[in-house]
């Protein structure tokens, strides 16, 4: 009888593997957005999806605020279809990432969530604006 960590067994490895692959094609973290930023690499429009009070406490530099309530064709004009949005929230505790990513993904639009959100972006050592 295996520990509760090995029961259920774990899966394959071609399983797996096709598993972990396709969250990065959903997710991205603090890291990589905070490499990319710092390397002139951006090639995403960040959006932080809290509203506006806690987004003029602290955000990160960069990012431009439009909270989940408010995404829709309209605010999003501005950005050639083919843009892709990175979103994050407070943290893991908040599923606004995931309203905020169901939202432009109806839209049509391509989207990530950027795992750990403010939270994440503090615990790595990154600071806000």
């Amino acid at each position: 009888m295996g520990s509760s960590v090995s029961r259920p067994p774990a899966a394959d490895s071609k399983r797996a593997l096709e598993h972990f692959e396709s969250l990065l094609e959903f997710e991205t973290d603090c890291w990589d957005v905070h490499h990319a930023i710092s390397n002139h690499r951006k090639d995403f429009v960040l959006l932080d999806v809290r509203g506006e009070e806690l987004f003029k406490k602290g955000h990160i530099e960069s990012a431009i605020n439009l909270p989940h309530t408010r995404i829709n064709e309209k605010n999003l004009k501005e950005f050639p279809p083919d843009t892709l949005f990175v979103v994050y929230c407070a943290g893991p505790h908040c599923n606004g990432t995931e309203k905020a990513a169901i939202r432009i993904a109806k839209l049509g639009r391509p989207v990530k969530k950027m795992i750990g959100g403010i939270t994440g972006w503090l615990d790595e050592g990154f600071s806000l604006v």
